[in-house]
């Protein structure tokens, strides 16, 4: 397969007509969104659904996310819609949050994962509601990557993995977030955090009050636990190169990484203190972490790093949506010095 990349912010018809003849037709395109770039498919088409996993090498019972354009696209997705979800919508839609609700039945098993709930998230980004609507149907669109390793924020690294794999991938610059939309469902007795993101649970709480953060948020899921969000399962989010979580002060860092034969991810401002080294953001500033964290990921490979030490974020606001990916890219591993 030939894979054409279109920026549409140079060529926006080209782009939308190109991407709706594909979708309409049962492919899968490569599309961006504020948080990181989707492989897009009609949601509701299964045997489209089924190219977006043979696409990313994922496996068929992790969940994927529905993308709608427009507020009324919701209802026929869904038994009902919970006046939470009104409240929710009403605050940060459109915008990198995803919500889970009891799904119809035009939702088709391949999508929802198997299960009886679906998640749908309105994107912030224009290049895709635009998208979007001009297909005319829901997308479902996971993050346009190869299983298991980073999401890519530009379309040079949708390519990097896609090339081959996806007739076409829409070029809309780089993603303002960096990370996966934050995930809460709305199937449970109390509304519960499955994956962070841009909507941290300190705003979620000042609009609907009472929630849960699942333990897997941080923690890998209990053996024959099921998936309720992606991002859950499986490891995630992985460089080739071996990375470890070290949670400690910076002179404690500095003391345990020395005379190793490793590779550093470290905060901006700390360069000069490591030999090899790539940065994610500032310290203490999540949303800079967020922005940087898959591209150095990708860098520390293209480096040729075979063993990282990672500074670690702080664990609140969007820097739980920052070590949630992190843990996962790590295998769980940390120490603490």
């Amino acid at each position: 397969m030939q894979t054409r990349l279109i920026d549409i912010r140079t060529d926006r018809d080209t782009a939308l007509n190109e991407a709706k003849k594909l979708i309409l037709d049962g492919q899968v395109v490569a599309i961006p969104t504020e948080t990181v770039y989707g492989l897009a498919a009609n949601a509701l088409n299964a045997e489209a659904v089924k190219k977006i996993y043979a696409a990313k090498g994922r496996p068929s019972d992790n969940p994927l996310i529905v993308h709608i354009s427009d507020y009324s696209q919701l209802l026929p997705l869904v038994k009902e819609i919970p006046e939470k979800v009104k409240l929710m919508a009403d605050a940060f839609w459109p915008g990198p949050l995803t919500m889970i609700m009891k799904k119809s039945e035009v939702i088709p098993d391949i999508t929802s994962g198997g299960l009886d709930t679906v998640a749908v998230r309105m994107p912030k980004s224009e290049h895709a509601r635009a998208i979007i609507s001009a297909c005319g149907v829901p997308l479902a669109a996971p993050s346009a990557n190869l299983s298991g390793s980073p999401s890519p924020t530009n379309a040079k690294y949708v390519l990097d993995d896609m090339n081959g794999r996806v007739p076409l991938i829409v070029d809309g610059g780089a993603c303002e977030i960096g990370v996966e939309s934050t995930v809460i469902t709305f199937a449970a007795d109390i509304p519960t955090v499955l994956r962070p993101g841009g909507v941290t649970p300190e705003m979620i709480r000042g609009v609907i009050g009472e929630i849960k953060i699942a333990d897997a948020v941080l923690h890998e899921l209990k053996e024959g636990e099921t998936a309720a969000s992606p991002g859950m399962k499986y490891k995630h989010y992985a460089p080739t190169a071996d990375i470890t979580i070290v949670k400690g002060s910076l002179e404690s860092f500095c003391e345990f990484v020395k005379n190793k034969d490793c590779f550093v991810l470290c905060f901006e401002g700390e360069e000069k203190l490591f030999e090899r080294f790539v940065t994610y953001g500032r310290a203490d500033d999540g949303l800079s972490e967020a922005q940087r964290l898959f591209d150095a990921l990708r860098e520390l490979d293209e480096k040729g790093a075979k063993t990282v030490y990672a500074r670690c974020p702080e664990i609140s606001g969007v820097g739980l949506a920052v070590y949630n990916r992190l843990i996962r890219s790590a295998g769980f591993k940390v120490v603490e010095v």
